[in-house]
This record gives structure tokens, C-alpha cells and sequence, in this order.
């Protein structure tokens, strides 16, 4: 079992002086380092001789540059046991040349092997790029690294590290599995992946912390380090994915005795950024001359899965299928298990007990998206209808008929692949046993064969054992000054028109079923009686907000077919009736409250769609005051940032909930409106918050309806409710998602549509047998566009082991950092930033650790060496840090932060990957002759070129970023302008010009909309003009605007901390 996972190499690895248990406090030693480590005793070392940092070109192609040793003494191969200062690093040759005595003398390393070998070697590693360059610290094992991208200054450059001697590189690849595949750069760049050399090199090796100019730090980059630190250990978190090693107690992990030894030190007083204390530049050489190649790339890990399982079939027959990842194109063929487009796991093994779920602290979850859409190749799901019975169940646990029910006893009775309770198959249902002692009529029944399906629900599944009516749409529009004055009004009337002739319908409907509704307001609400017999549509108005009522039953909801005459003519009246309004205070709290009565009039369930543009001050119910403080940013109290104003919309949404009625909210302010509170009942209805600042109709109005457009067109479900069943010894404890809960166990939206997931953890209470694997069903009740109340079911077998190793080979990264970052985002509402981000690089290095200890062959604590699934896990981490919500920047809105929260809380796999790590297409090398795509590339400013075209986009944002030196025939060719100087102002879309290479740009930029969730606004950001730094936040392997680590800053520190636990 001894695995290798992804090594990494050298700059990691020699056991660094400093860096494992460092003897003083931090922050002992000179002032004046080179680099400290991040936050340690700043060696004096000297600096290194230019010559030094580069990565060794010059040696041999495959082969790593030979180890430097002379700068290490040969002491210091404890871990850091003496920060001894280095002598200054000879000449740059010598970086070189042979060392005279190896650095490692404990343990007798091989010289360098020979180019030939170190090829094979590499080749055979499937390590490919992946060799850690340029991480400074001693590359800590990583297994479940968070991905997101961690805020510091880059380490200076390390040359390539290369493997530590030990024996593992050879069998590297076998852990790494499929999800990665080699990384294509030369082998020449990275001496490390091989074969085990010598001595790690590392160039420019003083570095024995990441490098990092300036300063020392004064701590960890954010989580508590090892004991280096004073201070007192991290509090416990309150709720968040605890990790609690070994021993120690749940905790946000205080004392780490448990299991890796050596307890954490606690958090650093006084940081605010991510990495605390970060300096902003660094001293030594400039950055360049890292090798960024050689750390694991997320484009390469998406590029090599595309390649592997991409125009393929992926069959859900064999339990614990690790799925292709969520960016490769593939086609799902249903076999008894849940396409993965429902469902998702963040590991398809689990850990056989509670022991060693708490030992590796890989959080056992689902991501499950009960109404995903479906690609036009896959089948959507059968109804089965059992008419009046209606579905076969469980007697003892109430699991609906799937594909784990085993029939016995001839086919009379079943035992429950949940509960294993024992029911009689109703005399309807009974079919005769073949010679496998299977049903006959298997292949029949979706239920028995398939992994997703439907049941018909009969009226014990009604409320008050009524069928419902069709639901109902609502749309309420704002009517106050704003936005009257930036046209607004006018532009969502015109848009009405044409889009209720396409409300969504049932297949094979003539017409949608879906009623409709409309509200206008400032301090008081105007119903409207659109009623078909009518000649003009009727007003009626509501002043008294506090107790709200609907004035009128018949004639509100209406259907739109039949009404169409009226209510075309109410939306050309509504512009010009308010067009002279003064009035520019508004409520809120009773326009939800009157689509909730009007729903109840009507006895049915429905949407409200709320286009509003400022705080609600005038007197009524949920009147807001300004809550906004910058100077809580960094303190204890920032979380109320986060948190809703308590009483009337907490109320709000508990009615909304209980009657079906969610709430979509399009929001156009110009500044703060305490969206924390006013995005509280979308988020808990099963809503989305749409926001547009600075709202204008000629540059945001066509982003604004194609959001619109998707929002009212969407396939939709209302009045869910859901529940996950569990087979023995493992149960759903926590639920992440734009959901209302009343009790523990079930799930209650008031409406699900085809982008909102739910991501459930789940905790063992016994122990799991590997024969029979893990059962999850996953029930969802709710009324269909039509009217009538269905069952979905979807169903997910797991496999189970008692090996580590099968948990870290079967784990997925992608379905990982979208549990991290919804429980990093609900943590935030009761504690500080600062001990959520050190929650979330404690557990990447605990899972990692975990990792490089029980699973991967020994080798040198120098190394680093990742679980090949989770390879790129630190990328996403750093990348989740840097997300405005865990920044504690003043320089962020309040509400930005408070709206991505909330929007993140919804969100399925496929769109936190891209969110935390957009794609990058370089359109300068796009071929207008092929279909495909140019391969993105790395977030990284190095990946830019002066005479290049990019277009990044992460699914809410979208640049087209134009080089300095762009060669003038492309800007003729999409701007239709002589050269770059020409370009002015806000262009909200490219021009329709007539030639192959704008047409080309245009369909890849329209084909990106229609296929993410939310319109994205294109934004045309020129090299080194001002707006270009909004569009390096995008970059997220790079430094942070705020202060946030790099990429390879973030995986040293890591190292760091992985290499403190093993200790």
C-alpha cells in the first residue's frame, strides 16, 4: 500500500532549518532577513548571489540540477531543529556544482541519477509538471489541501526542486489517479518530479521558510502554526467542520496533540490579511525565476480529464465510481446509480469508521442538485404512477422501491437495502424470480433499474389532502423615482410582453399552466385587475402596509393567454402613469407579505419576481437603517456584517416557506441597502438575488433580461420538500443551501429550480461493512409547473474501506471546495474571519498530512507529496481565501460580500469550480476554421502576453483583457477600430461586424452565456489602465489585491504546516 501520491520536490526539500519545530518564539533573530519564513525567526542569511535564483537551465535536459549543498550545513537536517543561520551560499556556481557533502546525511542519498533514468523515472511518476517548483518550504504531504487561493507574496524563486532522496518517486503513479494526468512541461523544467536526487536542491536555497521579502511575519499566514507561535491557540469554532485530530477535542482544532504530536500554536495576534502580516513586496530576487510549471496546474488536471473521459459514456453501474470531472464533457448513462449531474461526492469510499473518518478529516458529503438539467442526448427521468396506492416503501424506514431493494422468499417479500427490514411486495406488484433471483420484469421498472425516477403522488402526499392548483407568478415592480428616472420601469414592461409568451410548460403542453400577477409600489402597493372580461386593467391601492390584505381575488391571477389584451395594455400605461412620481422612499417586508396572502387567496404555490432599487425607510413592517461600520472589518463584530436583521423577515420567510412562495429579488442600488437582511428570504425560499450596482440602461439592461429571461424560463419545482435516507451506520447531519429547516431532518424549499443544490455532510454512527457498501436516497416531493405533486428520487451507492488510501484515490477535489467554502461561508455568521481562514488551512493541512503519513511510501519530510485526486486542492483553497466574503478588506462592500455569501450558499459543483477558479482563454490564438476552443490557461499574470487577446470568465463576471502591443489588424477585426488608442468607454457588447474572427469571438461569448446560470456583464479592460486591477482579481494564482497569499506562497506555507504536524 504504499502509495505515492503527487511528490514534490525540492524547494522543499531538505529539511529546512526553521521550519519544523522552530526553536525560539517567532520573531526572535534579526530584523533584517532575507526571507523569514512566513512569520518565522528571520534567518540572517545573505543573500544569495544573483546567479543563484535561476531555475537551473543549464543542466542536463531531464536532469535535476545536482543539490546544492554547500549553503546547507549538513546539520541541519533536523527538521528545523536548528535555525542555524546559513553561511552565505558561495558563488552562484556553486548553487550548481556538486555539493561537497550531501545535505542529508542521515540518510544516504543516491547522487543525482542520470538524465536517462530521471526521465523514465518521470515519465513513469505521471508527475509531469507537476514537480513542485518553486515552493519554498519543505512541501508539506497535502492531502486535502483547500483549494482556495491564500493571500501572500509569492516566495521568491526557488530554482526546481527536485525529489528527495527515498525511494518514491517510482511509484508515484499509482496513487495519482485518473484525475491527473502527467503535467506536460519538459522534463527539463522539473528536475523534481524524478526519480529521488540527491539532496532536494534548492536553488537559492536559503529559503527556509517560503521566502518571503520583507519582514518576518509575524505568523502564520493565517491558520495557528506549529508551536512556533506565542499566542493562544485558535478557539474552537463554533460549528465548523471541526476538525478534531486525534485526541483533541472538537474544536476548531485547539491543542493538536492528537495524532500528528506537537501541538498548533494559536493564531497571531494582530493580523488582519490572510496571510498576516504579509509584506507587500518581496526583497530578494523578482519572482520571475520560479518555475510555476512544476506545481500541479488546474487547467492541466481539467485538460488531461477532458482528453481521458471527455465525447465519452460514463455507465452508473459499479458502486463508488469516481465520476469525470464536472468540466469534461461526457454523456451519463443511468444504470442503477445517479447521474453525477444530480449528485456528487466529495469521496466515493467511505472510511468504514467514525475513527478514521476523524483521523484523515476529509469531510464525507453530497452535493446533490435534484432538478439538474439534462444534455438533450440523456433521457430525462420516467414517471412511474402506481395510481391509487401510490409508491412501494419500506415498512420500517419509509426508503422508496429502488434498485437496492433485494427480493427474496420468491418474490413475495424484500429486504430493505437501508434498514434491512423485511416487507411483503404488495399483490400487484408481485413478479416471479429468475435464475439470478432477479425480478423478471427488471428492465421494466425504472425503479428497480434506474438510479433517478419519479413517482406520481397520490393526495397523501397533498397538504390538507387537496391536489394543488397551478402555481403563480408575481411580478412586482418598484415604481419609485430611480426607477423611473434611469428607465428601468419602461425596459422591464417592454420585456414582459414578449417573455410571458414563454412561461415554462410542461412537455408537450400547448401553453404554460403558470398564472401571473402584477404589483407595483413605492410606500404603498397597487394591485392590478387584469381580468380577460375587461377593457382596462384595474387599480387598486393598499396604503395601510402594516396589515397587509389583497383587495381583489378574482382577477389578480390571471392566465396570461387568456388576458393577454389587458394586460398588454397595463404594461404600456405603468411607465407613463408614474412617470411624473416624486416619491422616493419604499417598503419592503409587505410587498413579499402581499404575494404571500395573494398566494394563499389563490391556493396555490408560486414566485414573486421583486425589481427594487433602494433600502426600505418608509414607515411600515422591515423598515432598514443604515448598518454599514468599516470599522468592524477585522474585529469580532464583523460577522454581524453577515447576519439579518432579526424579527419581521425572519418571520417572512417561515411564512413563505409554509405557503410555497419564493422569492427572486433583482436588485439596482447605488449604494449600501443591507443586503444581509433584504437577500434573507430569497436565500431561505429557494431564491436567487440578482444585484446590479450603479444600475444604467444602455450598459447593464441587455445583462440585466438575459438574467431575467433565464430566471422566469427556468424548469422549476414548488413546494419541495426533501429528505436524504441513509443505509446503517452513517447519516445526514448537516444541510448547506438557499433551504428552510424545521426540523433536523427534512429539507424544505419553497421552490427548487435547475441551479440550487443542496451539499450534505454526513457523519458515521456505526460502523460500515465494505461488502454492502453506503446507501444514500435522496427523496424530493414537490408540485410540477402543471399542478401535479410528484416524488423525484435519486439514489448513489458508495463504496466503503477500511484503507485510507482508497478514500484519498476516490476523493473529488471539485465537490471538496464546494463544501468547504458553504461551510466556510456559514461560519462566518457566528465567528471571526481570522479563525475561519485558520479552520480552513488547519484542515487542508490535516487532510494532507493524514495523507503523506498513512498512504504514501516514506520519503523525506522534505517533500511534498499530494494525493494525485486532490493534487490541485491547494489551488482551490487559496483561491476560496482570497473570495471577498473571507477578505477582511475595507475596501470590499459590505454588500458584495454579503451577496456572494448568500449566492455561494446555492451553488452545485459546477459553478464554485469555475468561481474559484475562472477560465482564461487566450483568443489571439484562436483558429476561426475549428470548432474548438483555444485550451485555457493558468489564472496567472504571467500567463498574459503584451500582444494578446484574454477572455476570463468565472460564471458572474466577464473581461476581455486587450494587451499593450495587440497587433492593430485584431482590433479592426472585432472593435472596427484602427488600433488600441481608439477604444473608449464602456462597451457593453462587442460589435456585429461582418468577418470570420469577430463572428467566432461573439458565438464563443453568447455560447458561454447561455450556458452559465447568471448573465455576466463584458467588461473590455486594456493592459495598464485603471480597470485592469479589477480584473486582476480574477488571477488567483497570484498575489491578492488585499494582501492574500499566492498560489506557491500558500502551498509552502502548507508544506509548512503539514511537515509541523508530522513532526
Amino acid at each position: 500500500m504504499s502509495q505515492q501520491g503527487y511528490v514534490a520536490a525540492p524547494p522543499y526539500s531538505q529539511a529546512q532549518p526553521g521550519m519544523g519545530g522552530y526553536q525560539g518564539g517567532f520573531g526572535s533573530g534579526p530584523a533584517q532577513p532575507l526571507y523569514g519564513h512566513y512569520g518565522g525567526p528571520p534567518q540572517a542569511f545573505t543573500a544569495p548571489p544573483a546567479g543563484m535564483m535561476k531555475s537551473p537551465v543549464s543542466s542536463a535536459a531531464g536532469m535535476p540540477p545536482p543539490p546544492v549543498s554547500s549553503q546547507y550545513n549538513p546539520n541541519v537536517q533536523q527538521n528545523g531543529a536548528h535555525p542555524q543561520r546559513y553561511p552565505a551560499p558561495p558563488a552562484a556556481s556553486a548553487a550548481y556544482g556538486q555539493p561537497p557533502q550531501s545535505p542529508y546525511n542521515s540518510m544516504a542519498s543516491p547522487g543525482p541519477p542520470a538524465p536517462q533514468q530521471l526521465t523514465n523515472q518521470m515519465s513513469a511518476m505521471n508527475l509531469g509538471s507537476y514537480a513542485p517548483g518553486p515552493m519554498q518550504s519543505p512541501p508539506p504531504p497535502t492531502s486535502s489541501v483547500a483549494q482556495q487561493p491564500f493571500q501572500t507574496p509569492p516566495p521568491p524563486a526557488m530554482g526546481q526542486p527536485q525529489m528527495p532522496p527515498g525511494p518514491q518517486s517510482p511509484h508515484m503513479s499509482q496513487q495519482m489517479s485518473p484525475q491527473m494526468s502527467p503535467p506536460q512541461s519538459p522534463p527539463a523544467s522539473m528536475p523534481m518530479a524524478g526519480p529521488p536526487l540527491a539532496g532536494p536542491l534548492m536553488v537559492g536555497s536559503q529559503m527556509a521558510g517560503p521566502p518571503m521579502g520583507g519582514p518576518p511575519m509575524g505568523g502564520p499566514p493565517m491558520a495557528g502554526m506549529g508551536r512556533p507561535f506565542p499566542g493562544p491557540p485558535p478557539p474552537g469554532p463554533g460549528g465548523f467542520q471541526q476538525p478534531s485530530p486525534g485526541a483533541a477535542g472538537p474544536l476548531g482544532y485547539p491543542q493538536q496533540a492528537g495524532q500528528f504530536g506537537g501541538q498548533m500554536a494559536g493564531p497571531q495576534p494582530g493580523m488582519p490579511g490572510a496571510f498576516p502580516g504579509a509584506p507587500a513586496s518581496l526583497a530578494g530576487p523578482p519572482q520571475k525565476k520560479l518555475d510555476p510549471d512544476s506545481i500541479p496546474s488546474i487547467t492541466q488536471v481539467i485538460e488531461d480529464d477532458q482528453l481521458k473521459k471527455g465525447g465519452q459514456v460514463f455507465s452508473t453501474n459499479i458502486r463508488g465510481q469516481v465520476p469525470p470531472l464536472v468540466t469534461t464533457d461526457f454523456t451519463a448513462q443511468d444504470q442503477g446509480n445517479a447521474s453525477p449531474r444530480f449528485m456528487r461526492c466529495t469521496t466515493y469510499s467511505l472510511p468504514c469508521t467514525a475513527d478514521l473518518a476523524k483521523q484523515c478529516q476529509v469531510p464525507l458529503a453530497s452535493i446533490i442538485k435534484p432538478f439538474a438539467s439534462l444534455p438533450k442526448d440523456e433521457t430525462p427521468l420516467y414517471v412511474v404512477n402506481h395510481g391509487e396506492t401510490g409508491p412501494i416503501r419500506c415498512n420500517r424506514c419509509k426508503a422508496y422501491m429502488c434498485p437496492y431493494m433485494q427480493f427474496i422468499d420468491g418474490g413475495r417479500r424484500y429486504q430493505c437495502g437501508f434498514c434491512n427490514c423485511v416487507s411483503e411486495v404488495p399483490v400487484f406488484y408481485f413478479q416471479h424470480l429468475d435464475h439470478m433471483g432477479r425480478r423478471v420484469d427488471f428492465y421494466e421498472r425504472p425503479e428497480l433499474s434506474l438510479g433517478s425516477y419519479e413517482f406520481a403522488a397520490t393526495l397523501d402526499y397533498c397538504k390538507n389532502n387537496k391536489l394543488p392548483n397551478p402555481p403563480a407568478y408575481i411580478f412586482m415592480i418598484d415604481v419609485s423615482y430611480n426607477n423611473i428616472k434611469s428607465g428601468l420601469v419602461k425596459l422591464i414592461c417592454d420585456e414582459l410582453k414578449t417573455l410571458l409568451e414563454k412561461l415554462p410548460r410542461e412537455e408537450g403542453a400547448e401553453s404554460s399552466a403558470i398564472k401571473v400577477g402584477f404589483v407595483t409600489y413605492n410606500k404603498v402597493l397597487h394591485f392590478y385587475n387584469v381580468k380577460s372580461a375587461l377593457a382596462q386593467p384595474q387599480m387598486m391601492v393598499v396604503s395601510d402596509t402594516a396589515e397587509m390584505f389583497v383587495p381583489l381575488l378574482d382577477g389578480f391571477l390571471v392566465n396570461y393567454q387568456d388576458s393577454r389584451a389587458v394586460i398588454y395594455n397595463l404594461l404600456d400605461q405603468i411607465p407613463d402613469m408614474f412617470a411624473d412620481t416624486n416619491e422616493s422612499e419604499t417598503v419592503f417586508a409587505p410587498v413579499i407579505q402581499a404575494g404571500v396572502e395573494a398566494f394563499k387567496a389563490a391556493e396555490c404555490n408560486g414566485k414573486l419576481f421583486i425589481f427594487h432599487s433602494s433600502m426600505p425607510t418608509a414607515e411600515a413592517p422591515g423598515k432598514l437603517k443604515n448598518r454599514d461600520d468599516k470599522k468592524l472589518v477585522n474585529t469580532e463584530k464583523e460577522k454581524t456584517l453577515f447576519q439579518p436583521q432579526k424579527g419581521v423577515y425572519e418571520q417572512l420567510s417561515k411564512d413563505c416557506v409554509a405557503q410555497g412562495c419564493c422569492v427572486d429579488l433583482f436588485l439596482f442600488p447605488s449604494q449600501y441597502m443591507d443586503m444581509a437582511t433584504m437577500a434573507d428570504v430569497p436565500s431561505h425560499t429557494g431564491g436567487s438575488v440578482y444585484k446590479y450596482n450603479n444600475f444604467q440602461v444602455e450598459t447593464d439592461g441587455e445583462h440585466f433580461l438575459r438574467d431575467l429571461r433565464k430566471d422566469v424560463q427556468k424548469s422549476i419545482g414548488f413546494d419541495a420538500i426533501m429528505r436524504v435516507r441513509t443505509s446503517t451506520g452513517f447519516r445526514a447531519t448537516d444541510f448547506f443551501g438557499a433551504i428552510h429547516m424545521n426540523n433536523t431532518t427534512d429539507i424544505e424549499m419553497a421552490a427548487v429550480d435547475c441551479d440550487k443544490a443542496v451539499t450534505v455532510e454526513f457523519k458515521h454512527d456505526d460502523t460500515l461493512s465494505e461488502e454492502t457498501g453506503a446507501l444514500i436516497q435522496c427523496a424530493l416531493l414537490y408540485t410540477t409547473i402543471s399542478g401535479q405533486r410528484r416524488l423525484r428520487i435519486h439514489n448513489l451507492s458508495l463504496h466503503c474501506s477500511s484503507q485510507l488510501s482508497e478514500l484519498y484515490t476516490r476523493c473529488e477535489t471539485d465537490s471538496l471546495i464546494n463544501f468547504f467554502a458553504k461551510s466556510a461561508y456559514r461560519a462566518i455568521l457566528n465567528q471571526p474571519l481570522k479563525n475561519v481562514r485558520e479552520i480552513l488551512v488547519n484542515q487542508t493541512a490535516h487532510m494532507l498530512a493524514c495523507y503523506r503519513k498513512n498512504c504514501a511510501s516514506p520519503s523525506a519530510a522534505s517533500q511534498l507529496i499530494l494525493p494525485d485526486a486532490m493534487k490541485v486542492f491547494p489551488v482551490y483553497m487559496n483561491s476560496l481565501m482570497k473570495t471577498a466574503p473571507l477578505v477582511g478588506s475595507t475596501e470590499l462592500s459590505t454588500d458584495d460580500r454579503a451577496h456572494q455569501r448568500l449566492s455561494v450558499m446555492a451553488m452545485g459543483v459546477e459553478d464554485t469550480q469555475l468561481l474559484l477558479y475562472p477560465r482564461l482563454i487566450p483568443l489571439h490564438t484562436l483558429d476561426v476554421n475549428s470548432e474548438a476552443l483555444p485550451a485555457p490557461v493558468r489564472c496567472s499574470e504571467e500567463r498574459l502576453t503584451d500582444s494578446g487577446m484574454f477572455l476570463l470568465e468565472n460564471g458572474h463576471s466577464m473581461f476581455l483583457w486587450l494587451g499593450q502591443a495587440i497587433p492593430p489588424d485584431l482590433i479592426q477585426s472585432i472593435f472596427n477600430l484602427p488600433s488600441l488608442a481608439h477604444l473608449q468607454g464602456h462597451m457593453p457588447a462587442l460589435p456585429e461586424l461582418d468577418n470570420p474572427l469577430s463572428k467566432k469571438v461573439r458565438s464563443i461569448i453568447n455560447g458561454l452565456l447561455d450556458k452559465r446560470p447568471n448573465s455576466m456583464k463584458l467588461q473590455i479592460v486594456r493592459q495598464r489602465d485603471k480597470p485592469e486591477m479589477l480584473f486582476r482579481q480574477f488571477l488567483v494564482e497570484d498575489k491578492g489585491l488585499h494582501g492574500s497569499a499566492s498560489y506557491m506562497d500558500f502551498l509552502c506555507y502548507v508544506h509548512r504546516e503539514i511537515r509541523q504536524l508530522l513532526t
